[in-house]
Protein backbone atom coordinates (compact mmCIF):
# COMPACT_ATOMS: atom_id res chain seq x y z
CA UNK A 1 0.00 0.00 0.00
CA UNK A 2 1.38 3.42 -0.98
CA UNK A 3 1.80 6.18 1.57
CA UNK A 4 2.15 8.94 -1.03
CA UNK A 5 -0.43 11.71 -0.76
CA UNK A 6 -3.12 11.62 -3.42
CA UNK A 7 -3.29 14.46 -5.89
CA UNK A 8 -6.66 16.15 -5.57
CA UNK A 9 -6.15 18.22 -8.68
CA UNK A 10 -5.41 21.37 -6.72
CA UNK A 11 -1.69 21.04 -7.27
CA UNK A 12 -2.18 20.42 -10.98
CA UNK A 13 -4.50 23.42 -11.20
CA UNK A 14 -1.95 25.66 -9.49
CA UNK A 15 0.75 24.41 -11.85
CA UNK A 16 -1.49 25.04 -14.87
CA UNK A 17 -2.32 28.55 -13.64
CA UNK A 18 1.35 29.31 -13.07
CA UNK A 19 2.24 27.99 -16.53
CA UNK A 20 -0.58 30.00 -18.16
CA UNK A 21 0.66 33.14 -16.39
CA UNK A 22 4.21 32.44 -17.53
CA UNK A 23 3.07 31.88 -21.11
CA UNK A 24 0.98 35.06 -21.05
CA UNK A 25 4.02 37.03 -19.96
CA UNK A 26 6.11 35.42 -22.69
CA UNK A 27 3.39 36.22 -25.24
CA UNK A 28 3.37 39.87 -24.20
CA UNK A 29 7.13 40.04 -24.58
CA UNK A 30 6.96 38.31 -27.96
CA UNK A 31 4.27 40.72 -29.16
CA UNK A 32 6.55 43.62 -28.29
CA UNK A 33 9.09 42.14 -30.71
CA UNK A 34 6.65 41.98 -33.65
CA UNK A 35 7.46 44.34 -36.51
CA UNK A 36 3.86 45.57 -36.40
CA UNK A 37 4.16 46.41 -32.71
CA UNK A 38 7.50 48.16 -33.17
CA UNK A 39 6.05 50.19 -36.05
CA UNK A 40 2.98 51.06 -33.97
CA UNK A 41 5.07 52.13 -30.96
CA UNK A 42 7.25 54.34 -33.17
CA UNK A 43 4.22 55.90 -34.88
CA UNK A 44 2.49 56.47 -31.54
CA UNK A 45 5.57 58.26 -30.21
CA UNK A 46 5.69 60.43 -33.34
CA UNK A 47 2.05 61.46 -32.89
CA UNK A 48 2.52 62.12 -29.18
CA UNK A 49 5.58 64.30 -29.78
CA UNK A 50 4.07 66.27 -32.66
CA UNK A 51 2.65 69.60 -31.46
CA UNK A 52 0.62 69.93 -34.65
CA UNK A 53 -0.88 66.46 -34.25
CA UNK A 54 -1.70 67.12 -30.61
CA UNK A 55 -3.40 70.41 -31.49
CA UNK A 56 -5.47 68.76 -34.21
CA UNK A 57 -6.39 65.93 -31.84
CA UNK A 58 -7.53 68.45 -29.22
CA UNK A 59 -9.61 70.32 -31.81
CA UNK A 60 -11.17 67.11 -33.11
CA UNK A 61 -11.95 65.85 -29.59
CA UNK A 62 -13.54 69.17 -28.67
CA UNK A 63 -15.71 69.17 -31.81
CA UNK A 64 -16.66 65.53 -31.22
CA UNK A 65 -17.70 66.28 -27.65
CA UNK A 66 -19.73 69.30 -28.78
CA UNK A 67 -21.36 67.26 -31.53
CA UNK A 68 -22.21 64.42 -29.13
CA UNK A 69 -23.82 66.85 -26.70
CA UNK A 70 -25.74 68.57 -29.51
CA UNK A 71 -26.92 65.22 -30.84
CA UNK A 72 -28.11 64.13 -27.39
CA UNK A 73 -30.09 67.33 -27.00
CA UNK A 74 -31.45 67.09 -30.55
CA UNK A 75 -29.60 70.22 -31.70
CA UNK A 76 -27.01 68.61 -33.99
CA UNK A 77 -27.09 69.76 -37.59
CA UNK A 78 -25.58 68.45 -40.80
CA UNK A 79 -23.24 71.43 -40.65
CA UNK A 80 -22.02 70.27 -37.22
CA UNK A 81 -21.43 66.79 -38.60
CA UNK A 82 -19.58 68.16 -41.63
CA UNK A 83 -17.40 70.31 -39.39
CA UNK A 84 -16.55 67.24 -37.29
CA UNK A 85 -15.77 65.17 -40.38
CA UNK A 86 -13.57 67.94 -41.77
CA UNK A 87 -11.63 68.09 -38.49
CA UNK A 88 -11.15 64.32 -38.60
CA UNK A 89 -9.92 64.48 -42.20
CA UNK A 90 -7.60 67.35 -41.26
CA UNK A 91 -6.18 65.21 -38.45
CA UNK A 92 -5.82 62.11 -40.63
CA UNK A 93 -4.08 64.12 -43.36
CA UNK A 94 -1.02 64.55 -41.14
CA UNK A 95 1.69 62.12 -42.31
CA UNK A 96 2.45 61.01 -38.73
CA UNK A 97 -1.24 60.39 -38.03
CA UNK A 98 -1.66 58.49 -41.29
CA UNK A 99 1.31 56.28 -40.36
CA UNK A 100 -0.09 55.79 -36.85
CA UNK A 101 -3.49 54.66 -38.17
CA UNK A 102 -1.90 52.26 -40.68
CA UNK A 103 0.43 50.84 -38.02
CA UNK A 104 -2.47 50.46 -35.59
CA UNK A 105 -4.49 48.59 -38.21
CA UNK A 106 -1.59 46.25 -38.99
CA UNK A 107 -1.03 45.53 -35.28
CA UNK A 108 -4.73 44.87 -34.76
CA UNK A 109 -4.67 42.35 -37.62
CA UNK A 110 -1.71 40.55 -36.04
CA UNK A 111 -3.44 40.55 -32.64
CA UNK A 112 -6.65 39.21 -34.19
CA UNK A 113 -4.63 36.35 -35.73
CA UNK A 114 -3.09 35.59 -32.34
CA UNK A 115 -6.53 35.75 -30.72
CA UNK A 116 -7.83 33.17 -33.19
CA UNK A 117 -4.91 30.85 -32.42
CA UNK A 118 -5.47 31.21 -28.66
CA UNK A 119 -9.24 30.85 -29.00
CA UNK A 120 -9.14 27.79 -31.28
CA UNK A 121 -8.87 25.21 -28.47
CA UNK A 122 -11.21 27.17 -26.18
CA UNK A 123 -14.97 27.38 -26.26
CA UNK A 124 -14.84 31.20 -26.03
CA UNK A 125 -13.32 34.03 -28.02
CA UNK A 126 -10.31 34.80 -25.85
CA UNK A 127 -9.86 38.42 -26.98
CA UNK A 128 -13.54 39.25 -26.64
CA UNK A 129 -13.91 37.69 -23.20
CA UNK A 130 -10.60 39.10 -21.99
CA UNK A 131 -11.54 42.61 -23.16
CA UNK A 132 -8.74 42.58 -25.68
CA UNK A 133 -7.10 45.64 -27.12
CA UNK A 134 -8.67 45.17 -30.48
CA UNK A 135 -12.17 46.17 -29.46
CA UNK A 136 -13.61 49.61 -29.97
Amino acid sequence: MSTEPTDTGTEAGVDAAARATELASELGTAIQQLDSYQRFATAKEAVESSEEAQERIRKFEQLREEFTMARQSGDASNEDLQRLQAAQENLHDLPEMEEYLEAQSDLEMDLQDLNQMISAPLSVDFGEKAGGCCQD
